[in-house]
């Protein structure tokens, strides 16, 4: 089932596709992978290169392990594209030509500075070069993405013959490549800086911990949390998908991992194949906003607003807890109608066992959160999480992890980094377009002279289609990056605060993994899981319906993002009467409270819920009362029932 999983992947997701190749060249890739880990450990925890040469020397690494891996063609006899067992003549000529650019670009960087940002001929070719070497990395590791950059690159082009406000005076391809290449807004701007530090050191340290015996962990601790309660398989799911979702960030990845063990049990224990797909993929798809890593989307958020990271995750905390808790409760009632049990007592290990034997491997989540709070950089954290984790695994000889392990982890991290990365790297061209073109500043003008000044709520319903639109088949770094780039603004303008604008983004990009028609977590689960998948993805989005509807409210009102100093007073009942609030959604969407619901019933629950989870006093005074009504009026029912 695992492989199957893994195919699954592959086929729906363009960063697995690379290919295997011969023994001694997998030897050599892995060595590659290893000193690309050790290069980046080292620059973390001695600083030598400044910002320009590290994203370079990053880029270089990740250019050979992307040709290498990667193959120009998927089939064919031409020996020119298609791998057999080792890289192709094209492959050569492809990293050649990224590591001669990026060099260039290394070695002439001071000396342009020095001359006042002149080009002569040799650095406009060299640029030239750069762009499309980049972009045939893209293609071939991140498809979708790469098609999407193109369209923006072209847009700078043929702008100038678009009618309106669309339009723009045009620009040359020496000030395209300048602004890509040599520029600070381009290849090597915020995306590939984030890259060649938060998000590669966060992937490592993942890995890490998946080589620790941490997965195992996180398994049966979610066994001995969930999986004696009704519908007890289905809560594993979710506080497994959730906890792994925390560190590992890819949903598709997290889909496969914990969906090969989940999704079966769930079908075995009585749920439908397509509800069982539709609980891993929307808990799987959450990772992507949980902390304490966020899918190092978190990263790049507190680079643009210019925030402590830990601000951003503090932010995401109450946002993610009521995901969550909304999942658990839909799959508690649907498990209360259907009729189903827990798993039976022999199936669930010891708690205390489970602690005694593995607790220690969560040692380095504990440093990880304790550095941050005590105030230094997530890239110092999380070098001493690494080192944590196999110094943590050294504290039972079951956990030990043996050099051999330590390699498989820096290997596997650097192979790891190559997806994300390259789709970071190529989200700097639509960054370099957009502030280059001046779209950005169109868009938001134009969707503001259409909504209004002050229509919070109208320029959020634009916002969440147009994140939703751009975030389909894109990896949840990327569809971010796109989003907030041309979307966040808006956003500012008609009234949130910056740090709830770029998160109402975020949840927006993430959930268009459950958002059909392209929605990849469903259909990776719903391949697991043999189920249709049209009926997959529906019940998905029925089931996380509390993250479509929840960024609405912390659009207007800071207290469910924990921000600007709030009273801890206010927040926790905003919490409280939040999650009450979820509870009644669940309860309204899947037709059961303490018994089964009527259609006034659920209609009453679903308002109810919208009412409480909308912090102010008054709304939550009218939820909860009719919340209470719904309570009473299911209760009277259930007599009738029993009957």
């Amino acid at each position: 089932m695992e492989t199957k999983a893994l195919e699954l992947v592959r086929e729906k997701e363009s960063e697995a596709r690379s290919l295997k190749l011969a023994p001694a060249w997998e030897r050599a890739v892995t060595i590659l992978a290893v000193i690309w880990a050790l290069f980046q450990l080292y620059v973390t925890a001695f600083p030598s290169l400044d910002a320009v040469r590290l994203r370079a020397c990053h880029l270089m690494f990740m250019l050979v392990m992307a040709f290498i891996l990667y193959p120009a063609r998927q089939q064919g006899k031409n020996a020119l594209f298609v791998k057999n067992g080792r890289p192709a003549v094209l492959d050569w000529l492809s990293l050649s030509a990224g590591i001669f650019a990026f060099g260039y670009m290394s070695l002439r960087y001071d000396i342009i500075a020095l001359r006042g940002g002149w080009f002569d001929p040799a650095d406009y070719a060299v640029a030239a070069l750069g762009v499309v070497v980049c972009f045939e990395m893209a293609r071939r590791v991140v498809r979708n993405l790469a098609w999407l950059a193109g369209v923006f690159l072209a847009y700078a082009f043929v702008g100038e013959f678009i009618p309106g406000a669309f339009g723009h005076a045009g620009f040359t391809w020496h000030r395209v490549a300048e602004h890509l290449f040599w520029g600070g807004q381009g290849l090597l701007g915020v995306g590939a800086g984030v890259s060649s530090t938060y998000i590669f050191m966060f992937i490592l340290f993942g890995s890490f911990l998946n080589h620790s015996g941490f997965s195992a962990l996180v398994n049966e601790l979610a066994l001995t949390l969930g999986g004696r309660s009704a519908g007890g398989p289905a809560k594993v799911a979710v506080i497994a998908s959730a906890l792994m979702g925390m560190i590992n960030g890819s949903a598709l990845a997290n889909v496969a991992t914990t969906g090969s063990i989940t999704i079966p049990l769930m079908k075995r224990t009585g749920y439908k194949a397509e509800f069982a797909g539709a609980v891993e993929a929307v808990a799987s798809t959450g990772g992507q906003f949980a902390p304490p890593v966020m899918g190092a989307v978190g990263f790049i958020m507190a680079e643009f607003l210019g925030v402590p990271y830990t601000k951003v995750m503090l932010a995401a905390t109450i946002p993610a807890f009521l995901y969550y808790l909304g999942l658990i409760m839909a799959v508690h009632f649907e498990a209360r109608k259907l009729g189903l049990k827990g798993l039976a007592r022999e199936h669930i290990p010891d708690a205390l066992l489970v602690i005694r034997t593995r607790g220690h491997l969560a040692v380095p989540l504990i440093i990880l959160m304790a550095i941050m709070f005590m105030g230094y950089t997530p890239l110092y954290a999380a070098f001493f999480a690494i080192l944590a984790s196999v110094a943590a695994s050294w504290l039972s000889p079951h956990t030990r992890m043996r050099p051999h392990a330590i390699i498989r982890a820096l290997d596997e991290g650097a192979r790891d980094a190559v997806g994300v990365g390259a789709a970071c790297i190529i989200i700097g061209v639509v960054i370099g377009m957009v502030s280059l073109t001046g779209l950005g500043l169109t868009f938001g003008y134009e969707v503001l002279k259409y909504v209004g000044q002050n229509q919070l709520y109208l320029g959020g319903i634009c916002v969440m289609l147009m994140s939703t639109i751009l975030g389909m088949g894109v990896p949840g770094v990327a569809a971010y990056v796109i989003v907030a780039a041309v979307a966040a603004p808006v956003l500012i303008k008609v009234g949130a605060s910056p740090l709830a604008a770029h998160m109402f983004c975020l949840f927006y990009a993430c959930l268009s993994n459950i958002t059909p028609p392209v929605a990849m977590s469903s259909y990776v689960a719903a391949g697991i899981a043999r189920s249709n998948q049209t009926i997959t993805s529906l019940i998905a989005m029925r089931l996380g319906l509390t993250g479509f509807i929840l960024p609405f409210f912390f659009l207007n009102n800071p207290l469910l993002l924990y921000e600007y100093g709030h009273s801890t007073g206010l927040t926790v009942w905003a919490v409280f009467s939040a999650s009450c609030g979820v509870t009644a959604l669940a309860a309204g969407l899947e037709g059961w409270l303490s018994g089964p619901c009527s259609k006034p019933i659920r209609l009453i629950l679903l308002v109810a819920g919208v009412l409480t989870i909308d912090p102010g006093l008054r709304t939550d005074l009218i939820g909860f009362a009719l919340f209470l009504l719904a309570v009473i009026l299911s209760l009277k029912r259930r007599p009738k029932t029993a009957a």
